[in-house]
Formats: C-alpha cells, sequence, structure tokens
C-alpha cells in the first residue's frame, strides 16, 4: 500500500469516526431568564459582612434627574461609559453584619411591596437572605441610615407585619424626628419630599414603633459599628463604620448614588438630595477621606457587590470595585 493510499484510508477512518459520534437531531436547551442568587461575603477582622442584593431600580432620566446638569450632558457622559441613555439603573445593596455575637442588618431594600410592584426587578432581599442561608427570624437588629423607601420599605411585609420579628430597629435620632415632624411635613419643599414624609409614617407602623431605638453620631449603634454623620441627602442622612481591629470599611448608605455618575462626578446634584449643596459638600469629605486613607467603602448604589476602593479621576473618584472571591 503506498503512502497515498494510507493516508486516504486513515482520513476516510477519521471521517467515520466523527460521523459516528455526530449528533443525529438538535436538542432543545430552554434558556433559565434568571440570575444566580446575589450574596457575597468578606470579612473586616473578626466581622463577616454579607452583602445581599435587593435588586435594581430602572427609572427614566428627565430633565431635573440632576438639577444643575441637563439631561443631555447626563446621557453623553453615560453613553461615553458604555451605558444606557434615557434610564438610570440604581442597584440596592444591603448588608448583614455578623459580629459573631449580633447578627445586624443595615438598611432593608425596598421590601415585598416593591417586588410586587417592580415585578421582581427589586425588593428580592427576603429572596437572597435564604439563599445566603440567613433566616430573617435569626436577625437582632435593622440599622437603617435614612428614611427613603429603599431603605426602611423592607422593614415591614406587603400586610404591615414585621419583617424581622425578632429585630429591634435602630433609627439616627435627627432622622427620625426630621420625618415625624408635623410642622416639617407641612412645610415640605416639593411633592417628592412629601412623599417621603408620608412613606415614612406609613412604614413606622405601631408595631414599629414599638421596636425603634435612636441612635447618635459618632458613637457605636453595636460594638463595631460607629454612626457616622453625612447629612445632606437626608437632613438625618447616617453612613456607618465597621471596625474590628486594623481592618474598617465605610459603609456610605447615599453619600453617592451609582457611582459611575456621582462619584465621578461628584458636583452633580441628584434630584432626590434633599439639601444638594450640603450633599455635596458631604460626599466631597467623605470621598477625599476615604481616598486619602485607601478606605475601604461599601456602597449602597455601587454595582454587586458594591464593595471597593477609590482613585483620584478628574474632579472626581472612580470606584475599582473587589475582585470575585470564592472564599471569604
Amino acid at each position: 500500500m503506498t503512502d497515498l493510499s494510507r493516508r486516504a484510508v486513515m482520513a476516510g477512518m477519521g471521517v467515520a469516526a466523527v460521523a459516528s459520534f455526530a449528533p443525529t437531531a438538535s436538542a432543545f436547551a430552554p434558556q433559565s431568564g434568571k440570575q444566580a442568587p446575589g450574596f457575597y461575603r468578606y470579612k473586616v477582622g473578626d466581622i463577616e459582612i454579607t452583602v445581599v442584593n435587593d435588586g435594581v431600580s430602572r427609572m427614566p432620566i428627565d430633565d431635573g434627574f440632576v438639577r444643575n446638569v441637563p439631561k443631555a450632558q447626563v446621557n453623553a457622559y453615560l453613553e461615553s461609559i458604555f451605558m444606557e441613555k434615557d434610564i438610570y439603573a440604581g442597584p440596592y445593596n444591603p448588608i448583614i453584619i455578623n459580629t459573631g455575637k449580633q447578627l445586624a442588618l443595615v438598611d432593608t431594600g425596598t421590601g415585598e411591596i416593591g417586588f410586587r410592584s417592580s415585578e421582581g426587578i427589586n425588593g428580592r432581599l427576603m429572596l437572597n437572605l435564604a439563599a445566603a442561608g440567613v433566616d430573617p427570624a435569626a436577625i437582632d437588629v435593622v440599622i437603617l441610615s435614612h428614611y427613603h423607601g429603599d431603605h426602611i420599605n423592607g422593614v415591614i411585609k406587603a400586610d404591615n407585619t414585621l419583617a424581622f420579628p425578632n429585630a429591634e430597629i435602630l433609627v439616627p435620632e435627627s432622622e427620625h424626628r426630621f420625618w415625624m415632624d408635623d410642622g416639617e411635613m407641612n412645610r415640605a419643599a416639593t411633592p417628592r419630599i412629601e412623599a417621603t414624609f408620608k412613606n415614612a409614617r406609613r412604614v413606622m407602623t405601631p408595631d414599629v414603633l414599638k421596636r425603634v431605638r435612636p441612635y447618635a453620631w459618632g458613637k457605636d449603634v453595636i460594638p463595631g459599628v460607629m454612626a457616622v454623620a453625612t447629612p445632606g441627602h437626608t437632613p438625618g442622612h447616617t453612613s456607618h463604620i465597621v471596625s474590628s481591629g486594623s481592618k474598617s470599611v465605610y459603609v456610605q448608605a447615599d453619600v453617592t448614588h451609582a457611582p459611575f455618575l456621582f462619584a465621578r462626578n461628584p458636583g452633580w446634584h441628584f434630584m432626590l438630595d434633599v439639601d444638594p449643596v450640603a450633599a455635596e459638600a458631604t460626599r466631597r469629605k467623605v470621598y477625599e477621606m476615604l481616598y486619602a486613607e485607601r478606605m475601604l467603602v461599601q456602597g449602597f448604589h455601587y454595582p454587586f457587590p458594591a464593595v471597593g476602593h477609590l482613585e483620584k479621576a478628574g474632579d472626581g473618584y472612580r470606584e475599582t470595585l473587589v475582585q470575585w472571591s470564592p472564599t471569604i
């Protein structure tokens, strides 16, 4: 047999082998249409933190979305960073703090009402708590940063019963005083602020108020978690520093919303800031400190897992999120 004929035989055998393993019909694989559960854990010294995603909001960008910047400029910026124009996609990321002695939830997301009204786009906290193995009845403390609905609505279920039946509810004393004051409500400057007053009173049912304990700035809310004054977004808006040993993370609540807009452009005044000038001053002060001290920051409206560091970028700051790790 010549070399040519041997090559022809071997080639023919290869074709036959391929043919024998070829599928006789294409299999139908239905698409899932779902993401994986949204939770992520990391350590701060001896404290374990679980970031629990509550989903995302999608709201149209109009001319008042950024008060001091025209819509066209906001859209141009979004397109420059490869994001959809005309839509603000804002993530929600509460956290669980496990000190080893207490289990604390910081902010609660949009709740069951949010889940229903958004058709599951947000209000996903309970689903992701279950996926993370956290029983709502095991939470000892709920710590609220401020009284906007995406932070407090999850305190109660759709039927107004307690979502965390065994938890004390810790609230910034100045924030609680402001939103519970009838005089302040009567002086509400905009319909949006008036709606916040009404929603806060809806959430603060008699059962909730029985569990409320106000806390002060500059003191530990629970051991290892200190309250920090960051007013402007709301009058009593509060951030928290979680510390253990030499490690710490700054839990910034709404010092900025999505960082790709408001950290990179700290002079932009978001429509939900009650006092936008004070909010900008707070934002610049906090972010300069975070940058200078190279402190880890946890952002409620940062892209999941919503924790990272900051670097200078022009007049603002660019977020660098942590790399995903399969271990804690």
